[in-house]
């Protein structure tokens, strides 16, 4: 699954929102699932999309350096987490990277050239490109039924980073 939209208030418009709401349903992308002592339902890789492939273009009005670690509206792999991590890696997709377009509104005719190619190239990679390693729910990683990360998996990470397995977004 390809969402492309433009970065809207932080996330996605609400229109596609709403979308998500009404398609992932309970039984389909959540609820689903033994909960137990041993295990907390399948979801966070899990899922009933489970072995599918899920993508995110987005396009944003910014340059690259205001959605950077020191930037004025902080990293975009903060930004897109929730949808990354709750949207998609929690129904079971494997979540590639994803493919970023800035400053929209200076794109012009050699801009376009470039994007168009190197967009083609990531979507001809789609099948070989490796996923954001989030760790999987019930992987080991996670106390059962707590939710909470185990103290000695990844001891010195806080926040988003932690639920990624050994790298940095």
């Amino acid at each position: 699954m390809i969402l492309q939209f433009p970065l809207w208030w932080f996330s996605m418009p609400a229109i596609l929102k709403g979308w998500v709401e009404r398609v992932y349903a309970y039984g389909f992308a959540y609820g689903v699932g033994e909960h137990s002592d041993q295990r907390w339902g399948d979801r966070y890789g899990e899922g009933t999309l489970a072995g599918k492939r899920a993508m995110l273009i987005v396009t944003a009005g910014g340059w690259e350096s205001h959605y950077s670690a020191r930037g004025i509206n902080g990293p975009i792999d903060d930004i897109l987490f929730p949808i990354h991590h709750g949207i998609l890696h929690y129904p079971g997709f494997d979540v590639l990277p994803p493919y970023l377009v800035y400053r929209t509104g200076k794109v012009d005719a050699a801009r376009f050239a470039q994007i168009r190619e190197e967009l083609g190239e990531r979507l001809d990679a789609l099948g070989t490109t490796p996923p954001i390693p989030f760790r999987r729910q019930n992987g080991g990683d996670y106390l059962i039924p707590q939710l909470t990360l185990r103290e000695e998996v990844a001891p010195q990470a806080v926040g988003f980073t932690a639920h990624v397995d050994g790298v940095r977004l």
